[in-house]
């Protein structure tokens, strides 16, 4: 992300703590990079979807700014929040212009680049979702971690300091994690791995 974060972790703190100008003033520094995360999102959608990377970072920072009293943490936090925002204004927005089944004819779903969630089409987000959602019933800590990493963009070392977790840790959930969605998407055949 480009901004300070000491910048922006200052910004929130004060708008936690009921700075009416926090808000004004986190605003230019954060657009820039939530656009960015708004567009890898829109880049992996079919080619004519009709929600707009600007209209996507409008809408969620509309739901962030409407937080009546905001807990961020930090800089990392705010933008975990951002991320997990915009899967639900997708997700929302895909269900509403589909109605797609899971399981046959689930377009291919990349989980190898943070950031870069190919899903082709509506259908693809939606499984994805609720695949994650069934993860996280099971081990939410792994579902936060993929969420993290491969919609919000954050790096294993972000990753790790939102959820307060190391590196290697990180590292460990994202491959099991990833696992257990590939066999909950494609491999039914695939006899479930163990989340341990």
């Amino acid at each position: 992300m480009g901004t300070s974060p000491g910048d922006v972790t200052q910004l929130l703190r004060a708008w936690r703590e009921g700075d009416p100008t926090a808000l004004e003033k986190l605003t230019p520094l954060v657009y820039d990079d939530l656009r960015r995360l708004a567009y890898r999102y829109i880049r992996r959608e079919r080619p004519d979807h009709t929600l707009q990377p600007t209209a996507l970072v409008h809408e969620a920072y509309l739901r962030l700014a409407d937080k009546a009293q905001p807990r961020w943490q930090d800089r990392a936090h705010f933008y975990a929040v951002a991320a997990q925002l915009m899967r639900r204004i997708l997700v929302d927005h895909a269900r509403a212009h589909h109605s797609a089944k899971r399981g046959h004819g689930i377009p291919t779903l990349s989980l190898d680049e943070p950031g870069a969630m190919n899903t082709g089409q509506g259908a693809g987000i939606v499984a994805l979702d609720e695949s994650l959602t069934s993860l996280a019933a099971i081990d939410e800590r792994k579902s936060r971690v993929i969420e993290l990493r491969f919609f919000g963009g954050l790096t294993i070392e972000e990753t790790a300091e939102v959820l307060g977790l190391s590196t290697a840790t990180v590292i460990n959930e994202t491959r099991i994690a990833r696992a257990w969605l590939f066999n909950d998407l494609y491999g039914k055949e695939y006899e479930q791995p163990s989340l341990a």
